[in-house]
């Protein structure tokens, strides 16, 4: 099968990997991607130390960097921006290291920042979690249609309009934006966040019809709020972006570069 040209993209997944589950999650939705699209792929694990293991199952083509990290808060905002400095390509996408999402619908997104949109979403917001034994079947099969055809049995997890887990963004808008907030630490509204910057700034954000399928996995100690501070720190950094007006939001930006 030829793959589909993205070779202008890189897809950034950083991770903080707590189970095997999520060990196999990634290598699925890695080898998914690698696949069909001929692209870069960067990966960023970051741990007390490293076994070696991730290193070895990706695909060759993925460019894997390991970070020594003691912090048990895995703190993704900071590590997406490192990221982001690492290439060069005009787009990139941000990815949770668990989602699926269907070849047409990554394209669509694409081809709309190729074309001068800011910002684009590969899916409408509908965000679902698979069952266990759905999960379990593609990680066995990995045929994306035992997804598709079992969305009936699946889980909304977010509601209909969740706003994390993969965006495209032009590169230099991203930038331009303050890419994502540090002040956020941890689990948070990081996803809320952004998106209410970017529609405080202007930027021309799309929307892809269609699903995103995350595969399942238990919640460990940084799928939620290590404590009241940390949470009430966090919603205060996304309540202050999204009652800030442009000017107020650009003075901010100006004051952190």
């Amino acid at each position: 099968m030829r793959k589909i040209d993205l070779t202008d993209v890189s897809f950034l997944i950083p991770v903080r990997l707590d189970s095997i589950v999520r060990l196999e999650n990634l290598i699925a939705a890695v080898t998914y991607l690698s696949r069909i699209f001929d692209t870069k792929i960067v990966v960023l694990q970051a741990d007390k130390y490293e076994n070696g293991f991730l290193r070895k199952l990706l695909p060759k083509k993925v460019e894997y960097h390991f970070v020594r990290d003691y912090d048990d808060v895995f703190y993704r905002t900071m590590y997406i921006n490192m990221m982001v400095r690492m290439v060069d390509s005009p787009i990139v996408a941000v990815w949770d290291a668990d989602v699926i999402l269907p070849a047409h619908q990554v394209l669509e997104a694409v081809e709309a920042i190729r074309k001068g949109g800011d910002v684009s979403y590969p899916y409408d917001g509908h965000f679902y979690d698979t069952s266990p034994i759905i999960r379990d079947l593609y990680i066995c099969r990995r045929e994306f249609r035992l997804l598709s055809k079992n969305v009936s049995k699946m889980n909304l997890i977010y509601g209909d309009d969740m706003k994390g887990g993969a965006f495209l963004i032009n590169r230099e808008k991203y930038i331009a934006s303050g890419l994502e907030n540090e002040r956020i630490y941890g689990w948070g509204p990081e996803d809320f966040e952004r998106y209410s910057r970017w529609k405080t700034l202007g930027y021309q954000i799309l929307r892809v019809k269609g699903n995103l399928y995350h595969l399942t996995h238990s919640r460990g100690s940084n799928s939620s709020y290590r404590s009241l501070q940390q949470m009430q720190s966090s919603n205060k950094e996304y309540l202050k972006t999204k009652f800030s007006c442009k000017r107020e939001l650009l003075e901010h930006l100006k004051q952190n570069t």
